[in-house]
C-alpha cells in the first residue's frame, strides 16, 4: 500500500457481532472505610473480600439496545482481573454514530443487595466517525451507575485539562499495540522501563485516587468508518465558523469508472486487432515505451502506460524485454482478451531467464503464463538452475495446483543431478512446517520420492534410484542424531570444556556408529561428496549460548571436511543471504572481476536447525586483541619486507578486493548488526561476513551507516588518503555497477521469497523489496553511479 492511500472498511459491511474484552480494574478501591489496592490486594487486612462483576450495556442514540451482559464474579485475589471476552448479539452494521457502551462495576459482598462501585461510558466511534479499537482506560465515576444518554454524565474519557504525561504515554502504547508505531526492540525495552518509572512516580504523587476500567476493543486489518446501511453518502459535516479541516470519505474510491471501463473495452475489442496490427509508435511514444521497459519489475504501470503497451503490442513482439510488461497490461478476467494475449505470448521473441522468474511471481496467476516461464527455465543448465532453486521452491506457493508444471519440472531436473535432488528435497522438507502450504510441498516431496524410486541404474550402473533415495534419507537420520547429541551436551553442567569432553565421549561410546557409518552418506552441504564418519578427537563445541557443534567428517576419498551444526537458530535467512553472495560472486566473475569472496555453504535442515561450512578464520575482534592490527596478523603469514606494509602485494590485493566486494553486497542487501565479531579474516587475506540476523535495512543499532566499513579495515589499507584505499573505492564502484545491471534478477528472486517465513521478509515483504530496489538507484541513468554514492 502506497503512502498516499487510505484503506478502510465501512461499518455497514461488517456482519460480525460487537466484541470486546473486559480486562481489569486499576487504582485503589474504597471499601468499608479502607483502601484496597487493585494492583496488590494481598497488602490489605480487610476482613471481607470484595466480589466484583462488570455489567455492560449497549446504548444506541441514548436508548438501551439489547440485554445487558455481565462478567463473572472476581474476588480480588490476587487482583481484580476478569480478562473476559464479551460478545453482544448486536452487529457492527447495526450501530449508529451515537452508539455507546456503558460499564457499571458492582460489588455483591455487601450482604444487603449489591453495592455500586462506579460506572463509565465510551463512544464506539470517535470524532472522525472511525471505530475505536485497541485498549482504552475508562475512569469510573464513583457511586454512579453508567449513564448511556447522548449527553452522558459519566464519560470514561479523562478531560483534557486533567490529562498528564501518563495519559499521553498510554495513548502511545495503544498505538504501538495496534501496529501504528514501528517496533524497535532495543528502544522499546528502554521506553517501557522508563514508562513504568513514570507510572510509579505519578501514582505516588497523585495518590491514585481514581478507579479505571481497562477495556480492549476488537481490531481489524484496516480502520472501520461509520456508514449507515443502504446509504451511498455520509451526512455532511455541520458548517463551522472557524477554518477547520473536515475529513470526507468518498465511497466510490477504488470502484471502476463505468465510462473509462467502456472506453477500455472498446479499445481492446477483437475488431481493433486488425487496425492495431499495423500501428507504429511515434518518436515520443517510442521514448515513453523505452522508459517503461526500464522500469524495475516491482513497479506497477499506470492506466495510460498499460493502454500504450496494449495499443502497440504487435510492434513490440520483437522486443523480448516488453513481454512481462505487456502481460501486466492484460485484463485476465476477460476471456477473449486473455486468449489473444496468450496467442501473442507464444509468438513473442523468447525472453531471458530473469524475465521468466518474474512470470513466476505472485503477480501472474495464469497457468499458461507460468507454464511458459517454466519452458524458458528448461533451457538453463544445472549450475544456473541451482542458483535459483531456493526461490523456485518458494514459487510453488503461487501455483494454482499442487501438481503444477513447475513442480514436475523441478523433479525431472533433479533426477538428472544428485546435487539438485538433495537440495530440492531439503528445501521442500523445511517448508512442511508451514501449515498453510504443507500439503502442496508434501505433494512435491512425494513426486520426487516416487520418481526417484522408479529410476534405474545410471550409465555406470553403480547406484540405482532406490539406493540414491536411501542415501538422501540417511541425511535426515544423521541430522536427527546430531540434534540428540546437542540436547545431551547442553544438559551437561559446567563449562565448554566439559561439554566438549561429553561430545567426544558420546561419539566414541554410545554413538560410536557415527564414527564409522555402515554406508557412506552424501554430505547435506555438498551432496557430491560422500562422508563416512565423524572424527571425535577433531570435533568440538563453540563457546556460545546455543553451543553449536563443530564436527570433522571423514570423506570417501580419504580427506576430511568440517561443518558447524546449529540447533535453536533459524538459518533460513543466513541461507538466503549466502545464496545471494554466491550469485553476486558468479555475476562479478562473468564480468572478469574476481573479488575473492567466500560464499560458504549454508543449509537449513529445519525451521530451527541447520548446517554451515566451517571456514578456518579468525574474527577481527580476536585479531585486534592478539595482534593489535590486521597488518600485523597478515605479516605473520605473508611477510615481505619489500612489499606494501611488510606483506606481499598479492595478500594485500586479496584483502582490498574482498573488503570491496562485501562492502557493496552488504550495502545492497542492507545487512545490519555488523561488528568485529562477525567480520572474519582468512590467512590468505580474504575477509568475509557471517551471522545475517538483520537484513533489508533492519539493524538493532540506531542510525547505522549504509556502508559497513570499519576503521580497522581502512587502516589496513594505509588510511583514507592512501593509494590502496583509492583502489578499494574503484573496486567498489566497478562491482556496484556490474551488480546494478542485474538488479532485475536480484529483485525478482527476492519477490519470489515474499511468501516465505524468513523473518525480515515476512514482516513486510513489500517494504523490504522496495528498500532493496532503492539501493540499485533504478531511476538514475548513466554508465556509472560514482564512488560518492557508496563511500563517503
Amino acid at each position: 500500500m502506497s503512502g498516499n492511500e487510505f484503506r478502510f472498511f465501512l461499518s455497514c459491511d461488517i456482519n460480525l457481532p460487537l466484541t470486546f474484552r473486559i480486562e481489569k480494574l486499576e487504582g485503589k478501591l474504597l471499601l468499608s472505610s479502607k483502601l484496597i489496592d487493585s494492583d496488590n490486594v494481598d497488602s490489605t487486612t480487610e476482613d471481607r473480600k470484595a466480589e466484583l462483576y462488570v455489567e455492560s450495556t449497549l446504548y444506541i442514540d441514548g436508548a438501551p439496545f439489547g440485554l445487558p451482559m455481565r462478567t463473572r464474579l472476581e474476588t480480588g485475589a490476587p487482583s481484580f482481573c476478569w480478562n473476559e471476552l464479551i460478545t453482544l448479539s448486536t452487529k457492527y452494521r447495526d450501530l449508529t454514530a451515537n452508539s455507546q457502551l456503558a460499564f457499571t462495576v458492582w460489588d455483591v459482598s455487601c450482604g444487603k443487595g449489591e453495592g455500586l462501585i462506579g460506572g463509565a461510558t465510551i463512544h464506539l466511534f470517535n470524532m472522525k466517525k472511525q471505530l475505536k479499537t485497541g485498549k482504552h482506560k475508562l475512569r469510573l465515576w464513583p457511586g454512579k451507575e453508567a449513564d448511556g444518554s447522548i449527553n452522558t454524565t459519566t464519560p470514561g474519557k479523562v478531560p483534557k485539562e486533567e490529562r498528564g504525561e501518563l495519559e499521553r504515554l498510554e495513548k502511545l502504547v495503544n498505538k504501538y499495540e495496534r501496529g501504528q508505531i514501528q517496533l524497535v526492540d532495543w528502544l522499546d525495552r528502554l521506553a517501557f522501563k522508563s514508562m513504568e518509572k513514570i507510572k510509579e512516580s505519578e501514582n505516588s504523587r497523585n495518590g491514585s485516587s481514581h478507579l479505571y476500567l481497562v477495556v480492549d476493543f476488537c481490531s481489524f486489518e484496516h480502520r472501520v468508518v461509520f456508514q449507515e446501511s443502504g446509504a451511498n453518502f455520509l451526512l455532511p459535516s455541520p458548517i463551522a465558523s472557524t477554518n477547520e479541516l473536515v475529513t470526507v470519505y468518498d465511497p466510490e474510491v477504488g470502484k471502476i469508472n463505468p465510462s473509462e471501463h467502456k472506453q477500455l473495452k472498446l479499445a481492446r475489442s477483437l475488431n481493433r486487432g486488425i487496425i492495431d496490427r499495423d500501428l507504429k509508435p511515434s518518436s515520443t511514444e517510442r521514448k515513453s515505451i523505452q522508459r517503461i521497459l526500464k522500469y524495475p519489475p516491482t513497479r506497477n504501470l499506470s492506466g495510460d502506460e498499460r493502454q500504450m503497451l496494449w495499443k502497440f503490442r504487435f510492434s513490440l513482439m520483437s522486443e523480448k524485454r516488453a513481454l512481462t510488461k505487456f502481460l501486466r497490461c492484460v485484463e485476465w478476467s476477460d476471456v477473449q482478451e486473455a486468449k489473444q494475449a496468450l496467442e501473442l505470448m507464444h509468438k513473442w521473441e523468447s525472453i531471458d531467464l530473469c524475465d521468466a522468474l518474474e512470470l513466476l511471481s505472485p503477480v501472474f496467476e495464469s497457468e499458461e503464463v507460468r507454464a511458459y516461464a517454466v519452458s524458458v527455465l528448461e533451457k538453463a543448465d544445472d549450475e544456473e538452475l541451482q542458483c535459483y532453486l531456493l526461490q523456485l521452491v518458494q514459487a510453488l506457493r503461487f501455483e494454482r495446483s499442487d501438481k503444477s508444471r513447475l513442480s514436475h519440472f523441478l523433479v525431472q531436473r533433479s533426477l538428472r543431478n544428485v546435487e539438485l535432488a538433495s537440495f530440492l528435497r531439503w528445501f521442500v522438507a523445511v517448508e512442511l512446517h508451514d501449515p498453510a502450504y504443507a500439503k502442496r510441498f508434501y505433494c512435491t516431496y512425494e513426486i520426487l520420492e516416487e520418481s526417484m524410486l522408479k529410476l534405474g541404474a545410471g550409465a555406470s550402473g553403480d547406484e540405482d534410484g532406490y539406493k540414491l533415495w536411501q542415501s538422501l534419507v540417511r541425511q535426515t537420520e544423521l541430522t536427527a542424531q546430531l540434534c540428540s547429541i546437542m540436547r545431551d551436551v547442553r544438559n551437561v553442567r559446567g563449562g565448554t570444556q566439559k561439554k566438549i569432553e561429553k561430545l567426544r565421549h558420546l561419539l566414541s561410546g554410545l554413538l560410536s556408529e557415527l564414527t564409522y557409518f555402515d554406508e557412506p552418506i552424501r554430505s547435506p552441504l555438498a551432496p557430491g561428496m560422500l562422508i563416512t564418519g565423524i572424527i571425535p578427537s577433531e570435533s568440538s563445541i563453540f563457546k556460545s549460548a546455543l553451543h553449536p557443534l563443530r564436527l570433522t567428517f571423514r570423506t570417501a576419498n580419504g580427506g576430511c571436511c568440517k561443518i558447524i551444526f546449529k540447533k535453536g537458530d533459524d538459518l533460513r535467512q543466513d541461507q538466503l543471504v549466502v545464496q545471494m553472495v554466491s550469485l553476486m560472486d558468479r555475476l562479478l566473475k562473468l564480468e572478469n572481476l574476481d573479488l575473492h569472496l567466500t560464499p560458504y555453504r549454508v543449509l537449513a535442515t529445519g525451521h530451527d536447525e541447520g548446517m554451515l561450512e566451517f571456514i578456518p578464520s579468525k574474527s577481527l575482534a580476536q585479531i585486534i586483541s592478539e595482534h593489535r592490527s590486521i597488518v600485523s596478523y597478515l605479516q605473520k603469514f605473508h611477510p615481505d619486507e619489500s612489499g606494501p606494509f611488510g606483506i606481499t602485494s598479492t595478500c594485500l590485493e586479496t584483502f582490498i578486493k574482498s573488503c570491496a566486494g562485501y562492502s557493496v553486497i552488504t550495502y545492497i542487501l542492507g545487512i545490519g548488526d555488523r561488528h568485529l565479531d562477525n567480520l572474519l579474516l582468512r590467512d590468505d587475506g580474504r575477509l568475509f561476513h557471517v551471522d545475517f540476523g538483520f537484513i533489508l535495512g533492519r539493524d538493532p543499532k540506531p542510525f547505522p551507516p549504509p556502508m559497513k566499513l570499519c576503521k580497522e579495515m581502512v587502516e589496513a589499507m594505509g588510511g583514507a588518503e592512501s593509494q590502496y584505499y583509492t583502489r578499494f573505492k574503484s573496486y567498489c564502484c566497478e562491482a556496484y555497477n556490474i551488480l546494478r545491471k542485474s538488479s532485475n534478477l536480484i529483485l525478482n528472486l527476492f519477490h519470489l521469497m515474499a511468501g516465505s517465513n524468513i523473518p525480515d521478509i515476512a514482516s513486510d515483504p513489500e517494504k523490504g523489496i522496495l528498500k532493496l530496489q532503492e539501493k540499485f538507484r533504478p531511476f538514475i541513468v548513466g554508465p556509472s553511479i560514482g564512488v560518492e554514492l557508496l563511500v563517503g
